[in-house]
């Protein structure tokens, strides 16, 4: 038994995967990079091409495994905070963007915001509605569209999620001093939670972080540690889930089907921010069957 793991551009990705799939006396477990591709329809095609040959597909979404990211995962299944009322996160950094990424019809939605909607997704599901809006980086030189994206996801039970994906930060480096930081922060109706992402200062190791309070222990904060860092530490996670699966013999955590959502997340910030208005994830193509 023999696992792929791929580690190519986006826009080539689904052809290996496909060529994979036609070969699956020798492969039986498929670690693609995210996004898995650059539309649902690709993704659909990669998704049914392995369930066909019986390969376990699954997904390089590494936030999932930042150690705070996941914290508060815990926190919500064990209800200390109470429903889901508002979930934000809020990027002030400077990505480097590679160059196969000039080639793309998406820069910031598909390289840089897919990681904070997978994560809403992970905390809270996929909503419902999607509002946006998103403009070019001043910093980055080649034609873009969506350079510094906001949006809103819109649940029915009548939460909000919202991020602030600002890969301008200012005129930092070396013009000006820099701010740099990922701040994350969870309201629920009994308990909040706070966070940051250590990412900003690779490759020095910097430990996200994690502080909440809950109406379970009234005035007291909680504030887990560790040494662990998202990069490079998060990405055993992702290896070994697909490793567990093909062990047990389930679905990945970070499956291929389950990530078609987040594909169509990305479109639907995509559609919202083009066209100005509300996006309902109803209509996005392809996530049926």
């Amino acid at each position: 038994m023999e696992v792929l793991d791929i580690a190519v551009p986006p826009d080539v990705q689904p052809a290996i995967i496909q060529e994979a799939a036609r070969h699956a006396d020798h492969v039986r477990g498929i670690l693609a990079q995210k996004p898995l591709a650059m539309s649902v329809q690709e993704a659909k095609a990669c998704v049914d091409a392995c369930a066909r040959a019986g390969i376990a597909l699954a997904v390089n979404q590494n936030m999932r495994y930042d150690q705070s990211v996941r914290a508060l995962k815990d926190l919500l299944r064990r209800g200390w905070l109470g429903e889901p009322v508002l979930a934000t996160i809020e990027m002030r950094a400077i990505p480097h963007w590679m160059p196969w990424s000039e080639r793309l019809h998406s820069l910031s939605t598909f390289i840089m915001s897919i990681h904070h909607l997978d994560t809403f997704r992970y905390w809270l599901g996929t909503p419902d509605h999607v509002l946006a809006s998103t403009r070019p980086d001043p910093r980055t030189r080649f034609p873009h569209s969506d350079g510094i994206n906001l949006y809103i996801l819109e649940y029915d039970s009548g939460c909000r999620a919202s991020a602030w994906d600002d890969v301008w930060a200012g005129p930092a480096r070396p013009e000006a001093r820099d701010d740099l930081f990922v701040r994350w922060r969870f309201e629920g109706t009994e308990g909040l939670a706070l966070g940051t992402i250590g990412w900003p200062s690779y490759p020095a190791r910097t430990p996200s972080t994690l502080d909440f309070t809950t109406t379970r222990q009234p005035g007291h904060w909680f504030q887990p540690r560790w040494q662990e860092v998202w990069f490079p530490d998060a990405f055993a996670g992702t290896m070994a889930q697909l490793l567990c699966s093909l062990e047990d013999g389930v679905e990945p955590e970070i499956g291929g089907r389950d990530n078609l959502e987040t594909i169509a997340l990305c479109e639907a910030v995509r559609i919202a921010s083009r066209e100005h208005r509300v996006v309902t994830m109803r209509e996005i193509p392809d996530l049926a069957g």
